[in-house]
């Protein structure tokens, strides 16, 4: 794939991934207090994890995966001028996980009312720290708007490259 489409790609990518970022901090945040999950003891921080996987294929077939059909917006014809797509062109995929964090804890509040509590009174309470999760949470917002801005100004490009 190349130029315009390759940057699309490549910024929708990162928009999956910055999503899935702010998701997971948002369910840090909203388990910052919580004592018992379905599975036990109190919630435990999760993180996403970023891979490139080795899956290739044409970009035909990745737009039919997506469930996403091309529309031609624009009729003109340029005069002995034609675009041309490759076919089997290949397309690196990012792949991301939601995973527990394997260094997430716990620790221990003094709380003898708290009905999650031991019989020396202490809670095991989420090693979560609500600053830490905003700073995380910010910059995947603005990493989510620089690739929305990739995507734009890519678009404004191939509009540009149509006119003239």
């Amino acid at each position: 794939m190349s130029g315009i489409l390759s940057a699309i790609k490549i910024s929708s990518q990162g928009l999956s991934v910055q999503r899935a970022k702010m998701n997971a901090t948002a369910e840090n945040i909203a388990n910052a207090e919580t004592t018992k999950t379905k599975k036990g003891g109190p919630y435990r921080r999760k993180r996403v994890i970023v891979e490139q996987t080795n899956e290739s294929a044409s970009f035909s077939t990745a737009m039919k995966r997506a469930g996403q059909r091309l529309n031609r917006t624009n009729n003109r014809h340029i005069s002995g001028h034609s675009i041309k797509m490759k076919n089997g062109v290949d397309i690196s995929n990012v792949s991301n996980k939601e995973i527990v964090d394997p260094a997430s804890n716990y620790r221990l509040v003094h709380d003898p009312s708290h009905p999650d509590a031991d019989d020396q009174g202490y809670v095991k309470m989420p090693d979560i720290e609500i600053v830490n999760e905003m700073v995380d949470m910010m910059a995947a917002s603005r990493a989510y708007e620089a690739n929305t801005v990739a995507i734009s100004t890519a678009k404004q490009m191939a509009q540009d490259a149509l006119e003239i």
